[in-house]
């Protein structure tokens, strides 16, 4: 008994030099980190500023599409200097999902050890999972690996099916489709409630854009979480009726939207949203406190 709590001394012991190893080595790193996270956050606002005006311009019958991140990455290749746009770009992904990863690690927000603390900076580290494929794309677009053709596909779709296809399968998407639906809820109870300028240093602002900073986000945020929980609902659809095909993401959501009687008006909101959603990442990029602490 007494040997077996030693080696669990050992191993707490070990996995506190690992942890002190980490903030040390990330503290070092701290200014490139928050370059990288900063770039990251516009990077991910450009995205979702493309997402919705795209979206906006489908409503309103002008051209457009109803597509994602993905999708919305193939335009920007499509466009004027599009190789070099898509380039900076993918690097500013790069740094949103590493500084996803740096705050789960590190808990830099201070959300405790708790189980609300440790739900988020899973969360953390699951956005910046989803950030990673999406710079893998990025690159694939740059160097021809991937068709912008290809975008049309629905990746959601994909790994419904796959995960479908393991065993407990449609438990297993159910649940991812009721974590989706959770993290929308979570979103618009941001939208309504949170205090979106908790991390922000606004001081230089005056009261006035203060208060269009908060109302930008709020409308960001709902329509963020009106789209998460679109996708989730499609998720565990998919997973009651055994259709993976019935899973659909961003772009199908939109599209959904879209395809109801009253689809442009609820599109336009939607896309309106998004595009809220996308400037307020622009804010973060230049107010939100990226410290490592």
């Amino acid at each position: 008994m007494l040997g077996h709590r030693t080696a669990v001394d050992q191993a707490r012991e070990r996995v506190g030099v690992a942890q002190a190893q980490a903030h040390d080595a990330a503290r070092e790193a701290s200014p490139w980190i928050e370059r990288l996270s900063r770039l990251g956050y516009a990077a991910k606002g450009t995205v979702y500023v493309l997402v919705g005006v795209l979206a906006a311009q489908a409503a309103a019958g002008v051209g457009g599409d109803t597509t994602d991140t993905r999708g919305a990455l193939a335009h920007v290749l499509a466009a004027p200097f599009g190789q070099l746009l898509l380039a900076v770009i993918a690097l500013g992904l790069a740094g949103y999902a590493l500084w996803c990863f740096v705050q789960a690690a590190l808990d830099c927000d201070d959300e405790g050890s708790d189980l609300h603390g440790l739900a988020a900076r899973v969360g953390h580290a699951g956005t910046g999972v989803v950030y990673v494929g999406l710079v893998v794309w990025a690159v694939g677009l740059l160097v021809g690996a991937n068709d912008g053709s290809a975008a049309a596909s629905d990746p959601t779709r994909d790994r419904t099916a796959w995960l479908m296809a393991q065993p407990f399968g449609a438990w297993l998407v159910g649940l991812a489709g009721a974590i989706i639906l959770g993290v929308g809820l979570h979103a618009l109870w941001q939208a309504w409630r949170s205090d979106l300028s908790k991390r922000l240093h606004l001081q230089e602002l005056s009261a006035t854009q203060r208060l269009w900073v908060t109302r930008i986000g709020r409308a960001g945020y709902a329509a963020h979480g009106v789209t998460l929980g679109l996708i989730g609902g499609f998720v565990v659809v998919a997973a009651v009726q055994a259709q993976p095909d019935e899973a659909r993401g961003l772009g199908g959501a939109l599209a959904a939207l879209a395809a109801r009687p009253e689809g442009p008006g609820l599109l336009g909101l939607v896309a309106a949203g998004l595009v809220a959603y996308g400037l307020f990442m622009f804010v973060q990029a230049r107010y939100r406190d990226v410290t490592v602490s």
